[in-house]
């Protein structure tokens, strides 16, 4: 068994539309560790909410962990909500903001092969 620190998702600034972006790969399971997303607009809160789905599933209220939570303009909030979630092979992290551009999100965990 190998354990690799990962970057699971480099830092990125969210769409206002669904996403994937992290998928466990194929004979590894994954931990997520550590997420962070920062309000970077000037003015306005944004709402962000994170599904952890099953490979084969689609993002929906039944895998939606973080919902339309409020992060207010210059705050940085470490979503606990998903921190310590196993995800299996071809498990995903899906995520949409209120406004596109308006949010930075970076995550880190865990590989173990």
């Amino acid at each position: 068994m190998t354990v690799s620190n990962k970057v699971l998702i480099a830092p990125v600034l969210l769409a206002a539309s669904q996403a994937t972006l992290y998928t466990a790969p194929t004979g590894a399971k994954s931990i997520i560790d550590k997420a962070t997303v920062t309000n970077i607009h000037a003015s306005n809160n944004v709402t962000i909410s994170v599904n952890l789905v099953d490979l084969g599933d689609t993002a929906s209220t039944t895998n939606l962990l973080v919902d339309a939570r409020v992060i207010a303009v210059g705050e940085t909030y470490t979503l606990p909500e998903i921190t310590g979630h196993n995800l299996a092979t071809g498990d995903f992290i899906s995520v949409i903001a209120g406004g596109a551009t308006s949010l930075s999100l970076r995550v880190s965990g865990r590989e173990i092969t």
